[in-house]
């Protein structure tokens, strides 16, 4: 009876003079802006697509920005405040980068301290020193949280993605709407006898606030989501609308996608196309919150030398025909006045155009 639609201001960052909007922490969004916010401070292009110095750096980055997003996201609207201004600081961003380790996986990336770079005190450092703790209600091995079950693997012989709707649209009087609705699946528990479904969005909560102190479940509050619509401006002006559906993997897929058309110079569907890797290193948003530290999922088509130099570094490979979600995307050209549609191979993902 108290809901209504919620009119907000997306958050943004800067990545090599592209402007790139996210929707607020009562989503993952963020986390793909702390990620490229400490990229930034790394030269990409020149370690090559997909290197393994290229893999090992866009890793540990995003590990690094996902233990922030599994400690100090949640629901805006309700106390306490989330330190957004901090966890989005350049600043912040490159005293991350200086944690990235150039020889191994750091499998306890821990959630950073972004209050003073926001000229704070973060009251929470009790609970950071005990993220590593086992978690209350939750099973767990050697203390650190159990590895993901039927989250990661329900991927595992499918070549067609089912789940999330990611739409993105432009027309010709400037328009851009970049959407991924979901969360009704099933089962959900209905409420009473009101037909309305609490749909299994409710698992992202936590009862732990030492787990995160910012999305512990309460009346009236929302969990946070992995649905995470994008868009990047140049010059002002809009440039690229993207999404993808995939849980915990959707700002996996759309960092690696920006990245093969900013740094790259990829057409968007070339980067779409273009097979990524995915981390499992955060705490999965689903079931248990489990997680696979050094878990990396790489193309079948990864060469045998490059296989051996990750494991060296500290990876478990599992390798996919498909290493890549179904990302949508558009991008405008305003020199030539041109759409650029781009769909991914995975199933019913097109590009159309009227």
């Amino acid at each position: 009876a108290n809901w209504k639609v919620q009119i907000e201001e997306p958050v943004r960052t800067s990545y090599r003079g592209v402007d790139v909007y996210k929707l607020t922490t009562w989503t993952q969004g963020p986390v793909m802006l702390q990620a490229l916010n400490i990229l930034e401070n790394f030269d990409l292009k020149s370690m090559g697509y997909n290197s393994t110095r290229y893999i090992h750096t866009v890793y540990q980055a995003m590990n690094l920005a996902f233990a922030d997003r599994d400690f100090y996201y949640g629901d805006p609207r309700m106390p306490p405040e989330e330190p957004i201004r901090g966890l989005l600081s350049k600043e912040y961003a490159r005293e991350r980068a200086k944690l990235v380790n150039a020889d191994k996986n750091d499998a306890k990336a821990d959630p950073g301290d972004p209050y003073p770079f926001q000229g704070s005190v973060n009251p929470y450092t009790d609970l950071l020193k005990r993220w590593h703790e086992p978690r209350q209600n939750a099973p767990s091995q050697g203390g650190t949280p159990i590895a993901m079950g039927e989250g990661a693997d329900a991927y595992a012989g499918l070549t067609f993605f089912a789940g999330t709707t990611s739409v993105n649209a432009v027309d010709k009087e400037g328009w851009v709407v970049s959407i991924t609705p979901s969360g009704g699946w099933v089962p959900a528990f209905i409420a009473g006898k009101s037909g309305i479904g609490l749909s299994q969005r409710m698992q992202s909560f936590v009862l732990d606030a030492a787990e995160n102190p910012f999305n512990v479940v309460a009346p009236g509050k929302q969990p946070r989501v992995t649905l995470t619509p994008s868009m990047a401006l140049r010059d002002g002006k809009p440039w690229l609308s993207f999404s993808v559906q995939g849980g915990d993997a959707q700002d996996q897929d759309l960092l690696q996608f920006l990245i093969n058309v900013v740094d790259f110079g990829m057409t968007p569907q070339e980067a779409v196309e273009a097979p990524g890797f995915y981390s499992f290193q955060m705490r999965e948003s689903f079931d248990n919150h489990g997680s696979k530290p050094g878990d990396l999922w790489l193309n079948e088509r990864v060469p045998p030398w490059q296989r051996t130099e990750l494991t060296r570094m500290g990876y478990k490979l599992t390798f996919r025909e498909r290493s890549t979600g179904p990302i949508t995307a558009v991008m405008i050209d305003p020199k030539h006045g041109t759409f650029w549609g781009a769909a991914g191979n995975h199933g019913e993902d097109y590009g159309i155009g009227w």
